[in-house]
């Protein structure tokens, strides 16, 4: 497994705010319509919506624990499996720090051509939710 981990980005809310934020894909269906992220459908626990280059992909929390973390994992539409962790810690009263980590089945040439491309992306990630939370 290929394991990358996003930078850690302050957060201006409290660890239970973003934790119920982030613990339903529900929560996202303004962003993913604002985004025009095409044939995107949401409940508690999973999503569905077509990427570029990809196709269709499902994706499913396949864990949650409360003010700590959120674990999902890829159903469908992925060329290999995929695990991201969402963790969070509250350091000070609305000061929460996050960081997520992603680990991806990916055979040795794969994940030296696609390694730097994770990177950027769950820098990107992280970097975005805590934008959209500290507004």
């Amino acid at each position: 497994m290929t394991t990358v981990e996003s930078k850690i980005v302050a957060i201006r809310r409290t660890d239970e705010q973003v934790y119920t934020v982030l613990s339903s894909f529900k929560a996202f269906d303004s962003i993913a319509h604002a985004a025009k992220i095409d044939d995107w459908q949401a409940d508690d626990d999973s999503c569905s919506f077509n990427a570029k280059g990809f196709g269709p992909i499902k994706l499913r929390i396949i864990e949650r624990e409360p003010y700590k973390t959120i674990k999902i994992t890829g159903e469908e539409g992925l060329p290999f499996e995929v695990v991201l962790w969402f963790q969070f810690k509250q350091v000070a009263p609305y000061d929460t720090r996050m960081k997520i980590t992603l680990k991806a089945d990916l055979n040795i040439a794969m994940a030296w051509m696609v390694k730097s491309k994770l990177q950027e992306g769950v820098d990107t990630i992280a970097e975005s939710l805590a934008k959209a939370f500290n507004v």
